[in-house]
């Protein structure tokens, strides 16, 4: 039964049963196909062992005392739910089967196995652990990478924001993202299926500015076999691939009145013709669209569909440009740095002044361009320590630091004089972030101190140090 080709260790397997001789031959035989195999004589040892290790697959008895195989099959998913169990017994019935599959269990055999038989199931149980054990961890990176901890920022416009989205993403309402280039649409909208219910369903996104009008229909849709020339076979269109999942259309005002009546209709008959065809295919697709226009003029303008931008847009997600939320630079700074860092053999730290060179301008490109800096600079710069002469920005992009709050300007950095200190930059950010709580809540400091999540005690003594008070009190002192 041994095969040189095979690792010497092909998973960890636990075999439970009260009988010794068939416990040490049922090891003895997994052994010898290259497995790691512990024994248990009892259920309570197999629990104990199963805590203590890292066991793939458990092999347990059904008639065993004083625990038995069905008992511990559901004491061992409480310990391990990602366990697989195969059951063996003796009495090999239907009900017997039925009632084990019905708790958990993977797979059944019966005693005495028939050749090939524990091999071939045992690898099947092992194939679908590993299975398991990747798509949890390619679920994990993908909330990782495009859950809420993606959304990099802490100031009251992404917190508004990702309120918002975890709220509407429990739904399978359609969701419109508005924004302008660059501030991360389809991060939010990836944010909104990791958060939903079709997570573990397909994303797929689809960018309509970047297909040709008369391939976009096609992309999306599918054709048929000699639909037209070159389709010499049929094939499934975005939209079928994203069947159960999430269909995310980016830049939806692109596309041309023809193709948004057909758009409409897969959202309102929830199905899609292939092009070509005369029949259609039942859907179960959420969609998320976006775009960097003002939709609402396009409609006005006769450009967009009336009718799909009121499907389209049950709810609404803005993305803060990066000039309103200067306040989350320094935290976005450091995210992508330490990204460009782990793909660089000599990682680099930002300075106290790089930080303040960079809140102190408007980002006409929102994140993307910050995060083009950050690459840029950490590929570049000489030295360790990334310093406000690393980061070329464009002129006449400067806000005012004493400004008025969100109004950008033409800053005094850019004629010579003295660049804010980290410090400085911080409690400006500080500031404009409490001026604006209190614009909204005015005296109710319960309310701004809650929207900013700090204590009554901690808001009151940073107004005091700034300076601030609620809007229509007296401001002498």
């Amino acid at each position: 039964m041994n095969d040189a080709s095979k690792p010497l260790t092909r998973g960890c397997i636990l075999v439970v049963d009260d009988q010794r001789n068939m416990r040490a031959t049922t090891a003895l035989l997994l052994r010898s196909e290259g497995y790691t195999v512990l024994e248990a004589a009892t259920g309570e040892d197999a629990l104990t062992t199963l805590s203590n290790n890292g066991v793939d697959l458990m092999l347990t008895d059904l008639k065993m005392e004083p625990m038995d195989g069905l008992t511990l099959l559901k004491k061992a998913l409480e310990v391990a739910p990602r366990l697989q169990v195969i059951m063996m017994t003796a009495f090999g019935s239907i009900e017997t089967a039925v009632q084990a599959m019905r708790e958990g269990a993977f797979d059944y055999v019966t005693k005495p196995f028939k050749d090939g038989e524990l091999r071939y199931r045992v690898d099947r149980a092992l194939e679908r652990a590993q299975l398991q054990a990747t798509v949890d961890l390619l679920t994990g990176e993908f909330n990782e990478r495009h859950g809420l901890s993606a959304l990099v920022g802490r100031s009251q416009a992404m917190r508004d924001l990702t309120s918002r989205l975890t709220r509407v993403a429990q739904s399978d309402a359609t969701v419109l993202v508005q924004g302008e280039s660059g501030t991360g649409k389809e991060l939010v909208a990836r944010a909104v299926h990791a958060h939903s219910r079709r997570k573990d369903k397909p994303f797929v996104p689809v960018n309509c500015a970047a297909i040709s009008e008369t391939l976009l229909e096609s992309e999306l849709f599918g054709h048929a076999k000699g639909a037209f020339t070159g389709a010499v076979r049929a094939r499934r269109g975005l939209v079928e691939e994203a069947d159960g999942g999430t269909l995310f259309i980016d830049e939806v005002t692109e596309t041309t009145p023809a193709f948004q009546s057909k758009l409409l209709r897969t959202l309102q008959e929830g199905e899609v013709r292939r092009v070509g065809e005369s029949t259609s295919t039942k859907v179960d697709v959420r969609i998320v669209a976006a775009t960097n226009r003002d939709i609402e003029l396009e409609v006005r303008e006769k450009r967009f569909r009336q009718d799909l931008y009121y499907r389209l847009n049950v709810v609404t997600l803005r993305v803060p440009p990066l000039r309103e939320r200067l306040e989350d630079v320094p935290e976005l700074a450091e995210h992508f740095l330490k990204r460009a860092n782990a793909r660089s053999p000599n990682p680099k730290r930002l300075s106290e002044a790089a930080v303040g060179h960079l809140m102190g301008y408007s980002f006409p490109g929102n994140v993307r361009e910050l995060e083009n800096l950050m690459e840029q600079a950490a590929a570049l710069a000489e030295g360790v320590e990334l310093l406000p002469e690393d980061f070329p920005l464009r002129p006449n992009a400067r806000v005012e630091a004493s400004g008025p709050v969100g109004s950008p300007q033409v800053s005094s950095l850019d004629t010579g004089m003295r660049m804010p200190t980290l410090a400085e930059a911080v409690e400006e950010a500080e500031r404009r972030a409490i001026a604006q709580a209190l614009e909204r809540h005015g005296v109710d400091l319960g309310r701004v101190a809650e929207e900013l999540s700090v204590s009554s005690t901690t808001l009151w003594r940073k107004m005091k140090r700034l300076n601030l008070r609620p809007s229509g009190t007296d401001h002498r002192d």
